[in-house]
Parts: C-alpha cells; structure tokens; sequence
C-alpha cells in the first residue's frame, strides 16, 4: 500500500486557526452513510453500560529558547520530543550545528542543561540542571506549524489542553478530547456511560511523517503509556461482557489495542510502550466506536482511521466534509465513526 493512497488536497482556508468553542463543534457522524450534527449531541450515540476511554495526558510547554551562543544573535530553539528519565531530553535543535555534546545551554537563571549527545537522526539530547517546573513558567506550547502564530500566545496553553488533562508528558495534544467540556462530560456519565481515563504521552511516534512511498516500511517511534488498576478491571469486564468501547481519539485506539495483544486479549495495569502502526486490514481487537479530528494527508493517522471504518469511507467523509466547509486538524472539527470495517 503506498503513501499516496492516503493524499488529498485541503483548502488553505479549512486549516483551523482558532480553537473551536468548546462543545460547539461540527461533528460528522460516519454510520457509514454520512449525518452533519453538533458535537453537543455526542453523548446520544452512547448508551447505559458501554466505556468511553480518554486520554488524559497534559501537554508540557515543550519549546523552549536557550541564550544566544558567542556571535549569535537568535536564541537557540529547543523542542522536547522524548523523555528518557526524569532529567534527560531527546529534542529537536535549531541551529543544531551550533550545539556539540559538552557543551552547556542556558534557558533563564533558575534553568540550564548540558548538552550529553547528538544522535544519528539529528537529535540533541539534554540533561537539565535546576528547577523544572521553571519549563512550566517559560515554556511555549508546541503549537503545530500549520496553526501560524506571529507570537506565542498566553491563551493556548489552555486552549491547546483537554478539560480533564492530568498527568503531564506529552508533547502534543490528543485532539479529539478537546472538544470536551465538563457539562457534556457528566451528561455522559448521567446516561450510564462509564468514562475510564488512560495516559499515552503524545510524542513522535503520532505525528512522525511517512516519508517511505510503500508504507509498510515506516518506523513508529514508540510512546508510554499507562493503564491503571482500575482501567483495566473496566475495560476487562467489559471485554468479557462485550459491551461497547469508544475510544476518545486515536492516541486511545493505539493504547487499547497495542494492550489488549500484549495481554493476550486483556487488558494489564502499569506503564508500557508502544510503537503499534494501523493500517487498513488491522484487526482490531478493543474499540468498536471512534471520535476523531480530522487528519493530515499521507500522516500515519489518517492511516488508522482508514484502517477503522475502511478506506472509501474515509475518503467519501474527507470529501463530504471540504464540500461542507468542515475545519480541520487540531483545532478543528470532529467526526464519529460509528462502526469499524470488517
């Protein structure tokens, strides 16, 4: 299967901008036949008794600008892509020929790192050295590149972070729960809905781009992820009554399924990693409904939700959608895929 397979062309001007009202998006409903509604209907498609898995991992500020080195006059731009332990960074460097391993960057009075080493795929690794919650204070949220920003604004590191965002680590949002707000939340949960929260820190292996024309020969790089205790009681029980799991966007499809063959067919508590790739012809083994954003060309995430509710039907909603003047991408609209392919 090539990468082309998964192209389109998106007008400039359905590329969101702005963060949607919360609540108040559009959102396609995929059966597969194809119904327009508000994102304030969502919990109808839900009933008493069935699993709606989130996602609750926080995004950190994860650019950070380090003090201007000898003749520089820019400051050096650092983006946290993978955390190795509690101290230790994989980034993305720009000038990275202006840093070499040894070497100590400064980001503010209370925060520095040393430069440990540079990787064979152009990546810089740091060691902090001081306060860490000083990152929280000057960091900048990793807006993607097709949300243009001349300045960094204060307002999306709230906008750009899900109503029930917990445990901090990712280095992009899970788009999809953004839409959330706590009323239609407990309007879920008033309906019999039970709301289990998982943790997979966005990173990398989510938005890497496939640069192989045959696609079965992209690497995902891999990502963390935790299922408590009590996430996998429910999510076990509910396996083996069969009631119906919806997952929150696909950061949850690729936690659930990436678990539930890792515990042969069950779901296990703690913290693991994945580096699961869906492609059409997966079988999915864990979620039967899925609310999604709407996703970059040729990007591995277009890929799954193909995978999930097949191909032509994406491709008939994609085209539905631009006719319709559907925003897209982080901040953008959202669809419901109501069934998986067969």
């Amino acid at each position: 299967m090539k990468r082309t397979d998964f192209s389109y062309e998106l007008p400039r001007e359905l590329i969101a901008q702005e963060p949607r009202s919360r609540g108040r998006s559009r959102m396609m409903v995929v059966k597969p036949s194809i119904e327009h509604r508000q994102f304030s209907e969502f919990p109808r498609f839900l009933e008493a008794g069935e699993l709606l898995v989130i996602n609750d991992t926080r995004v950190i500020p994860a650019r950070l600008y380090a003090q201007p080195k000898g003749q520089m006059k820019n400051r050096i731009e650092f983006l946290l892509v993978r955390q190795r332990d509690a101290m230790t960074w994989e980034t993305w460097c720009r000038p990275a020929k202006r840093v070499r391993p040894g070497e100590r960057v400064v980001f503010s009075d209370r925060l520095a790192a040393d430069v440990i080493e540079k990787t064979e795929d152009g990546r810089v690794v740091i060691r902090f050295d001081g306060d860490l919650e000083e990152i929280e204070r000057i960091g900048i949220p990793p807006l993607p590149p097709y949300i243009a920003r001349e300045q960094p604004r204060d307002s999306d590191r709230e906008s750009y972070q899900t109503v029930y965002a917990a445990h901090r680590g990712a280095i992009a949002a899970p788009t999809a729960g953004l839409h959330f707000t706590p009323e239609i939340l407990e309007e879920v949960r008033s309906r019999g809905v039970d709301i289990v929260r998982i943790t997979l820190h966005v990173g990398l292996g989510t938005f890497k781009p496939v640069k192989v024309d045959d696609i079965a020969e992209h690497q995902m790089d891999a990502e963390r992820y935790e299922i408590s205790d009590d996430a996998a009681a429910k999510l076990n029980a509910a396996i083996s009554d069969r009631r119906r799991i919806t997952a929150v966007g696909t950061t949850s499809v690729r936690t659930l399924e990436s678990e539930i063959r890792a515990g042969q067919g069950r779901f296990r508590a703690g913290t693991h990693e994945t580096s699961i790739f869906i492609t059409p012809g997966f079988e999915f083994r864990a979620v039967d409904q899925l609310l999604t954003n709407f996703h970059l060309p040729e990007s591995t995430l277009l890929m799954l939700v193909s995978a999930f509710a097949g191909m032509e039907t994406i491709r008939e909603a994609y085209r539905a959608a631009i006719e319709s003047g559907y925003l897209f991408y982080s901040y953008g609209d959202c669809m419901l895929l109501t069934s998986r392919s067969s």
